[in-house]
């Protein structure tokens, strides 16, 4: 128990671990499935930061964030609400802590009591309630899909985030009234094609694309532009006061 966790302390991806004096070069891929279980046995244990060399490899191929998922699928209870809100995961870590999300999260909050709604985050990371967004392998990752030229990875994510988000869509069929997403790209394809797959209904998917027709660029790295553009945001604060309403007029 003692050199697993030392293990899992050093490095969560191929590691470099100190065994009784010795440094021992091994493929973690296999252990690692089990230190995740000990570690969700173990919620108390929360490992610093600066103990964990990033994971850079692509995340949705790793093994650590199937076993993650499927530990959210399997063994974790979402508590029901009204309202599920999909955003995607961000570059920095923990997300809530990114720009983007701050200002996706004040909208929501500025607008919604928090007992009536769950953020849920989605993308490279696969799909996790937000309030697990500190739990390995989540906060210990980098790696961004939006540089990547690589049609067969792209495809590759596609096909594995459209799995993992039916996944969470069938597990969730009753735990929300209502359902949007907020994403572009891949994310937002991928989003789309789970709940196709899954067949549970979104009821908003935004940035609506008469809104991204008006933002691509065909010579831009990122053509759809970001989801914190002024445009995107107007719409998505007027999207959520007029479901605010919906579910005011629910209560009458």
């Amino acid at each position: 128990m003692q050199i697993m966790n030392q293990a899992f302390l050093y490095c969560p991806g191929y590691c470099s671990i100190q065994i009784i004096g010795c440094t021992s070069e091994f493929n973690f891929r296999l252990i690692s499935s089990i230190i995740i279980i000990m570690i969700y046995e173990n919620p108390d244990f929360v490992p610093e930061d600066d103990d964990i060399i990033p994971l850079t490899e692509p995340p949705f191929y790793l093994p650590d964030f199937e076993v993650a998922y499927r530990y959210i699928i399997d063994e974790y209870e979402v508590a029901p609400r009204e309202l599920a809100i999909f955003i995607p995961c961000a570059i920095r870590k923990p997300y809530s802590t990114s720009p983007s999300h701050r200002i996706i999260r004040k909208i929501i909050s500025d607008l919604l009591d928090s007992s009536r709604y769950h953020i849920v985050i989605f993308g490279t990371c696969g799909i996790l309630p937000a309030e697990l967004e500190t739990m390995y392998p989540y906060a210990h990752y980098r790696y961004m899909l939006g540089k990547v030229r690589d049609p067969t990875i792209q495809q590759d994510f596609l096909r594995i985030e459209t799995e993992r988000v039916a996944g969470y869509l069938k597990k969730t069929q009753y735990t929300y009234k209502r359902r949007i997403a907020y994403c572009i790209g891949l994310f937002r394809r991928a989003f789309i094609e789970g709940s196709e797959k899954s067949g549970i209904p979104i009821d908003l998917i935004l940035p609506s694309q008469d809104i991204i027709d008006t933002i691509i660029k065909s010579d831009g790295s990122f053509p759809e532009g970001s989801l914190c553009m002024d445009e995107y945001l107007q719409e998505f604060y007027q999207a959520l006061a007029t479901i605010k309403q919906s579910m005011a007029d629910d209560l009458r």
